[in-house]
């Protein structure tokens, strides 16, 4: 995490945190953490590759896309495209993927209330993925 810090505000820049997200991954997502307070979490993420459907326990989630085009799939609504300007909502425990990239870099700002730890995803169908295996995890 990193940014412009003071008692009760930071300042962050989205457009290099961006930019400095890697151009391949071993794992299906990588991001960068702005904040990692208790009442939310704030970060940028790339989808490298199609995510299997999963969903998080502890939080709901905003996306909203900076770059790209995909289909993602929410609970049992048709797939929708998302691309540049799109926000994304849902609460914790709906059920979503990403079936197709269509455009790259598929890139997200997420603000996710409470936080979010990168280890909160489960996978509907077992062997699809872990939490090491979807994200870059930190120590």
């Amino acid at each position: 995490m990193d940014g412009e810090r003071s008692a009760g505000h930071a300042v962050f820049d989205v457009a290099e945190a961006v930019r400095r997200l890697p151009e391949t991954a071993a794992t299906l997502v990588a991001d960068h953490r702005f904040t990692e307070d208790e009442t939310a979490s704030a970060r940028v993420f790339r989808v490298y590759r199609p995510t299997p459907p999963h969903y998080h326990t502890t939080c709901d989630e905003y996306l909203y896309a900076l770059s790209g085009r995909c289909r993602m799939q929410l609970g049992d609504a048709p797939p929708v495209e998302i691309g540049p300007g799109t926000l994304v909502v849902f609460k914790r425990g709906v059920v979503h993927s990403v079936p197709e990239i269509l455009e790259e870099p598929v890139v997200f700002l997420s603000v996710d209330t409470p936080r979010r730890g990168p280890r909160d995803i489960q996978f509907v169908e077992a062997g699809t993925g872990t939490p090491d295996s979807f994200m870059r995890q930190r120590d």
